[in-house]
């Protein structure tokens, strides 16, 4: 069986540019232009990318299971 994939997407409309997901999870978000965004759009399920995106201030960090589309963060 597949290992779990998610979507991440960074909402420019509400990012802030703190850098607090870039500080969690550099290998997958970087601040540039004063707006984060994911380095990949598709990448393995782990547990800190959900806490990256649970400690954006702004909630907007978006995590979708690749596979169904469900969100995971923020919770609808």
């Amino acid at each position: 069986m597949a290992e779990p994939r998610w979507w991440i997407s960074v909402a420019a409309d509400r990012c802030a540019g703190t850098g607090v997901c870039a500080a969690t999870r550099p290998d997958h978000f970087q601040v540039e232009d004063g707006l984060s965004r994911p380095l990949a759009a598709e990448v393995e399920a782990a547990p800190s990318l959900l806490a990256a995106a649970e400690g954006c201030p702004m909630d907007a960090i978006f995590i979708r299971d690749a596979r169904t589309g469900e969100r995971l963060v923020p919770e609808e």
